[in-house]
Parts: structure tokens; sequence; C-alpha cells
């Protein structure tokens, strides 16, 4: 029951990040869908973007995209799948505990 529900634990926290990815995609399409549909409206004289609310989409789904990337490397590394350019650097050892 234990290993349930805290693989249950670990689906909320990755379902939730995906869930600000896509709302914020959803805020950021609706912005710019309303901007562009707001030229064929002749009631409008002078239609304007809403940089706040683009603003804000871009930042939840940067954030949510992040978070999911992040993760996974986390785990490919974990697991050895990823290639040179993403493995973990090794410390160096000092120059003086190097023989000559």
């Amino acid at each position: 029951m234990k290993l349930m529900i805290s693989r249950f634990i670990a689906i909320i926290i990755l379902v939730i990040p995906g869930f600000m990815a896509m709302k914020g995609f959803l805020m950021m399409k609706d912005t710019v869908f309303d901007y562009i549909s707001a030229h064929g409206n002749d009631q409008i004289i002078n239609p304007s973007f809403q940089w706040l609310h683009f603003g804000g989409g871009l930042l939840l789904f940067v954030l949510g995209i992040s978070f999911l990337g992040g993760w996974i490397l986390y785990r490919d590394r974990k697991r050895n799948y990823v290639g040179p350019r993403f493995k973990q650097k090794r410390p160096r050892p000092d120059a003086a505990t190097r023989s000559r």
C-alpha cells in the first residue's frame, strides 16, 4: 500500500507541471487568436495585443516544460541513457595531489 501511495504522489508531482505547461500554451494561443480575430471586426478601431496575458502564459509554459525536461534529464542520467554531452562532470584532482 505504501508503494502505491508513493507512486501516486510521484504521478501528481509530474501531472501538475504538465497542466501548467498546457494552460500556458492555451493562454498564449488564445491571446494570439484574439488579436488576429480582432482585425476582422469592424467595430474595433485599434485592436491591442494583451501582453500581460501572453507573458503569463509564456511563464507558465516555460516553468512547466523546464520542470518536466529537468526531471527526464535527471532520470536518464541516473540510468546512464544520456550522451557524453549531458553526463555529469567529474571533479578534477588538484595539482597538489597529483604525482609528477
